[in-house]
């Protein structure tokens, strides 16, 4: 029996089918293109089996977390919280470098090299503790001392994050902590404050020497000028945007696009997956996307307005938040519209860890959406 066979009644019959269909849709997506990013590699069909035995995985940590009441899931965030923080402290102690960052911890997993990837749960976590807190400290929000204590809550795992290196995941903690603040009713003046405070320092890391990586600044001076350096940084944007655009309207047909063919957009069946999507399926296929993507968002913001309990509200809008700032940014940046920041395409993207935390946090809308109301005693 699975975990949602084993709900009441009264909760079953608050199951969002719709939101399930948007999750299915996307899954169903994500094994086309995966197979077509792959079509020309002797192991494809074998990289679309290891995608799906992490959807299938995913489904079942998603059944867990949602027959779960989300309220005693906010009760443990301290645990939680400690949880994370030991997990990003082992990558950094024990991860082995790939690719100039290390931000995975290998699993002996018979027959298959996985890689564990901390930081992609830590999203969630930092979802569940962050609103746990701010819902705690209620209307208190508004004072500048208790949002700077909010702030300092997603700094540590931030800080630990940003020593791997990964930017990209940084942000997303950033995006987290504004959308959770900003629901929860913060005063503007203050997020303008500080937002003024980030772009300073941004400045002052830009301008400092030894701050930021060389690739990190390469990856800022591609995003300006993609042909100063044609191949080298800026080949992987400059080559994605010519496949998207070669798509046009209806797409090259699947299996047949060229560039996708050629290899000429590197790890495409990973964070410039919508290259392939684009180039064989064209504009059409990404308003198919866009519109799968519309659903989900829909059903969000729906379990968002019937939510009567802060934590919960706060935790859809955190969730919400994380959906939406992955997907304008991998967008924008396989569209050289925003920089190369390393972040997959929601429940598309190849890949376990971050498939599995999707699906976690469809989980937990899942169950915030089948308890909306305020338990009433008395």
């Amino acid at each position: 029996m699975t975990s949602m066979s084993l709900l009441e009644p009264r909760l079953r019959r608050n199951i969002d089918w719709l939101l399930l269909l948007a999750v299915f849709l996307l899954m169903v997506l994500s094994l086309t293109a995966i197979r077509f990013a792959t079509f020309n590699q002797p192991n494809s069909w074998m990289v679309v089996l290891r995608q799906g035995l992490y959807f299938i995985v995913g489904l079942g940590l998603m059944a867990f977390v949602g027959s779960r009441d989300f309220s005693a899931i906010g009760r443990a965030a301290p645990f939680l919280y400690g949880i994370n923080v030991a997990l990003l402290l082992a990558v950094l102690l024990f991860s082995p470098e790939i690719k100039g960052s290390a931000r995975w911890i290998p699993l002996p997993i018979p027959g298959m090299d996985f890689k564990l990837q901390p930081s992609e749960f830590a999203k969630l976590i930092i979802i569940i503790t962050l609103s746990t807190y701010v819902a705690k400290v209620g209307a208190n929000i508004r004072r500048f001392p208790i949002l700077l204590l909010s702030l300092l809550h997603i700094l540590v795992p931030m800080v630990l994050i940003m020593k791997q290196p990964d930017l990209g995941t940084s942000l997303v903690f950033a995006a987290i902590w504004l959308g959770v603040v900003f629901l929860a009713g913060a005063d503007l003046r203050h997020l303008a404050v500080l937002i003024a405070a980030a772009v300073g320092l941004a400045a002052f890391a830009w301008f400092t020497p030894g701050v930021l990586k060389d690739y990190q600044r390469k990856r800022v001076e591609t995003f300006m000028n993609p042909s100063k350096d044609p191949k080298g940084k800026g080949y992987h944007v400059l080559q994605s945007m010519k496949a998207i655009g070669s798509g046009q309207a209806v797409g090259q047909g699947l299996g047949k696009g060229i560039m996708t063919n050629l290899d000429y957009v590197p790890e495409n069946h990973t964070d410039f997956i919508f290259t392939v999507i684009g180039e064989e399926t064209g504009l059409v296929g990404g308003m198919v996307l866009l519109s799968v993507y519309g659903l989900f968002f829909y059903r969000g913001v729906t379990i968002l307005a019937n939510c009567e309990e802060p934590t919960g509200r706060l935790m859809v809008g955190g969730v919400l938040t994380l959906f939406a700032f992955h997907m304008v940014v991998n967008l924008g940046m396989t569209m050289g519209i925003l920089p190369v920041v390393g972040v997959p395409l929601p429940l598309v993207s190849f890949g376990g860890s971050a498939s599995w935390a999707n699906l976690m946090e469809i989980g937990l809308l899942l169950s915030i959406g089948m308890r909306p109301h305020k338990l009433q005693f008395g």
